[in-house]
C-alpha cells in the first residue's frame, strides 16, 4: 500500500502537478457537492458515537 502511494505521489510529480492546495481544491467544489459529503460525514459521526453494539 504504501509503495502504492510513493508510486502515485511520484507519477503526480513526472507530469507537473507539483502544488496542491486545499484551499484552491474547496473553491472548485459546487455547493451541492460540499452539501452531500458534510451530510455523509454528520451520518457517520452519529454511527461512530453510538457504538458497535447498538
Amino acid at each position: 500500500m504504501l509503495g502504492l502511494g510513493f508510486f502515485i505521489d511520484w507519477l503526480a510529480k513526472r507530469k507537473g502537478l507539483d502544488h496542491y492546495s486545499p484551499e484552491e481544491n474547496e473553491r472548485n467544489v459546487s455547493e451541492s457537492e460540499r452539501i452531500y459529503t458534510e451530510t455523509y460525514m454528520n451520518q457517520m459521526r452519529n454511527n461512530n458515537d453510538q457504538g458497535p453494539l447498538q
